[in-house]
């Protein structure tokens, strides 16, 4: 990325009132474009206009892409960061809660951009910024739901970014591991032990740590910027080594 790459652009980010969507909308705010933060929780930091959208209504996602659009004449940037969370195996959880989780994580994915794209067809640097998660592809315990549901995100990047490809729109996914989010850290002060599970977690990722909003952020800016112009249908891995490294338990030699 270089200095200005994003002057003159404008980027709407869901869920975006706090954790990865807020660094997300603080980079690109940063880096020079316009952001809105769309968000049941309008709230967000200065510089970036909150505007009240729940990604479970398709009346409030258009209304909410709607008010970008007239407000500052176009939309260049979309990324698809709202999502809940959810634990539990196949049997832990009713229909009504896979649906719900469904509903956000991957119909939110459909609705915003289904709302966006007549805009973005219009933008000399139109991306879509999806977020899946590390659970999409690694078998982790208790987390079915949530897994199937990030599991969608990343087929359904690759098919909309072959959906639009001829028409200059680019479609990524961002891949995150464990990140230093409030329902992270929501997660850990719920467990009977909290400091054990926060080294468990910390440990399952090769670099020993919890992945940080802003390092997920960089990619996302990466991808959403003019110079990845020739990137599409990729998912990039922001997982401390997770998905690819397989470490040993004990150094090589070590008895």
């Amino acid at each position: 990325m270089t200095a200005g790459e994003f002057d003159g652009l404008v980027a709407a980010v869901t869920g975006g009132a706090s954790g990865i969507g807020a660094a997300v909308a603080q980079r690109l705010n940063g880096l020079g474009a316009t952001v809105a933060v769309l968000d049941r929780d309008d709230t967000a930091e200065p510089g970036i206009t909150a505007i009240r959208c729940d990604v479970g209504d398709d009346t409030s996602v258009r209304a909410a892409i709607k008010q970008v659009v007239r407000r500052w004449g176009g939309l260049d940037i979309v990324v698809n960061n709202a999502g809940v969370g959810a634990q539990g195996t196949v049997t832990d959880n009713d229909d009504s809660e896979w649906l719900r989780v469904y509903d956000v994580n991957v119909l939110g994915i459909v609705r915003v951009s289904r709302a966006a794209l007549p805009h973005l067809r219009q933008s000399k640097h139109p991306a879509i910024v999806n977020i899946s998660s590390i659970a999409g592809t690694a078998g982790l315990p208790r987390r079915a739901l949530y897994s199937a549901t990030k599991g969608a995100v990343l087929a359904l990047t690759r098919a909309m970014a072959a959906d639009h490809v001829r028409e200059g729109i680019r479609v990524n996914c961002v891949s995150p591991g464990t990140v230093d989010t409030p329902w992270i850290q929501r997660l850990i002060e719920s467990a009977a032990d909290p400091e054990s599970e926060l080294s468990a977690l910390a440990a399952r990722q090769p670099l020993g740590r919890l992945v940080t909003a802003a390092e997920v952020a960089a990619a996302v800016a990466y991808l959403a910027g003019p110079s990845a112009a020739s990137t599409t249908g990729s998912i990039v891995e922001v997982d401390g080594g997770i998905s690819g490294l397989r470490m040993p338990t004990k150094l090589a030699g070590a008895s």
